[in-house]
């Protein structure tokens, strides 16, 4: 029996827009939810009535195994000491990893023992965002909430030439053996069109024939029903542990549905327009370019960052001078974007993975400080703006800088208040002492949104109107 009195998720996820990700999908089933930079203290979580479901915006995405291991066992100690039912490591849709960054294979295996797991649901299908499963191969629409073509991950455009976790292998089985020694067996398409009964054999037998972990396809949204109710089942005595994308809150969510737990929310009004809009990007995705190019077309401006020049030489004077070139935009009523890239061939890149080469740094340890470096800059800068402004909505693109510039901003939480693009919903800050307390944040992956999706967020409309 599940009981109303105890949480029912929490989840810690491995980047900022991931984390909204789940936050949408939990809030639109139906699930009071709040999203944490940290995680919550007893006295944080009193200030935020109704909880059902929390969620910590983490940054190990950007992290090798050892950094993970040591950030990832007090986080999932401190969110098992919460009781929830699920406890849910949030990565990509895309699976982005490797054995020397990101490594979802360490925080199996940390979390597996710190829950004492007999095995570890993984479920990374999630068709609503255009990721789909089979036989163990990943498949990824070309951009979330668009109509691009579907690609095998290790022929994806975007994922397959990703500048710290390039896609080579999308049998996600072979992906993870890479990354942990557990055994990973497959609950594959023709089990899950099977009959209940049938499922929980099949479920048992691969548990039973010393599975670790298993994961789960799923072509279809309704199928996610079927994986929810059978996870849910081995949460009775404890809390389960579980790995994943927003799958794992899509299924969850159908199934606690049907037993009318919850009350499915699809009525959601449309924010409105709140401009001019402030864009801070620290991606390099080819989507995420292609955005700025239709803006730049439709009435933005924009602000290139030089990188080199940061990584070089970081001053607070720079960023003091980007602050007042976004302000005098702003209060010309000129929407900004303010960027790191404009894709991964963008000459800056490579002029400041040069840089830091000379100061020793490996690929891996440049992605890490590159994240960590334009991220907070970014975040000091939309601060900044919006003590000196009257700005009232800031969109921030990019998975690995998101962390960042939301902690640069002084975020402590967010809460979602309306939809926009799939796993990306607009959101309030809670950001005590800072400029960005009670403004409305989007915070987008590299994947997100059509070509017109920073005129969208302006709007503050799930369809652009010209």
């Amino acid at each position: 029996m599940i009981s109303k009195s105890k949480l029912l998720m929490a989840y810690y996820g491995d980047d900022f827009t991931g984390s909204t990700d789940a936050l949408e999908f939990l809030t639109r089933a139906g699930i009071k939810t709040v999203l944490f930079i940290e995680p919550p203290t007893p006295a944080q979580l009193a200030r935020y009535e109704g909880l059902q479901a929390i969620g910590v915006a983490g940054m190990t995405r950007s992290m090798s195994p050892a950094e993970m291991e040591t950030v990832l066992q007090p986080a999932f100690t401190a969110l098992r000491a919460l009781g929830a039912r699920h406890v849910h490591y949030k990565v990509c849709s895309t699976f982005d990893s490797s054995p020397v960054t990101g490594s979802i294979g360490r925080a199996i295996d940390v979390g597996a023992a710190i829950f004492n797991a007999a095995f570890v649901p993984l479920v990374v299908a999630a068709p609503a965002l255009g990721r789909y499963c089979a036989f163990g191969n990943l498949f990824a629409r070309m951009g979330i909430g668009s109509i691009g073509q579907i690609f095998r991950l290790d022929r994806h455009p975007s994922m397959s030439k990703h500048p710290v976790t390039p896609s080579d292998e999308s049998d996600l089985r072979l992906h993870l053996s890479r990354q942990t020694v557990k055994c990973i067996g497959l609950m594959d398409i023709l089990e899950i069109a099977k009959e209940e009964d049938d499922q929980i054999k099949k479920l048992n037998e691969i548990i039973n024939n010393g599975s670790e972990v298993v994961l789960f396809d799923a072509l279809y949204e309704d199928q996610l029903l079927s994986i929810g109710q059978l996870i849910d089942t081995y949460a009775e005595d404890k809390t389960l542990f579980s790995v994943g994308s927003s799958g794992i809150e899509m299924a969850l969510g159908d199934y606690w549905n049907v037993l009318g737990l919850l009350q499915h929310k699809d009525d959601w009004e449309d924010a409105g327009e709140a401009g001019p809009l402030l864009v801070i990007s620290g991606s390099c995705s080819p989507v995420t370019s292609g955005q700025i190019t239709w803006a730049l077309e439709n009435g933005f401006a924009e602000i290139a960052l030089d990188t080199a020049t940061m990584a070089a030489n970081y001053t607070e004077d720079l960023l003091d001078s980007y602050t007042r070139q976004v302000v005098a935009l702003i209060e010309m009523g000129i929407s900004v974007i303010i960027h790191t890239s404009r894709g991964s061939d963008d000459v800056r890149m490579d002029k400041t993975y040069d840089i830091l080469s000379v100061k020793g740094l490996n690929k891996s340890e440049i992605s890490a400080e590159t994240s960590r470096l334009y991220g907070t800059a970014l975040g000091a800068i939309a601060k900044a703006v919006a003590a000196q402004t009257n700005i009232k909505r800031i969109l921030i693109a990019g998975g690995d800088t998101s962390s960042f510039a939301a902690r640069a901003m002084g975020v402590e939480a967010v809460e979602m208040i309306a939809p926009l693009a799939p796993g990306a919903p607009l959101c309030k800050a809670y950001a005590p002492d800072s400029s960005v307390d009670g403004l409305e944040l989007n915070f987008k992956g590299g994947q997100v949104g059509a070509a017109n999706y920073f005129g969208m967020v302006k709007q503050g409309t799930t369809t652009y109107k010209d």
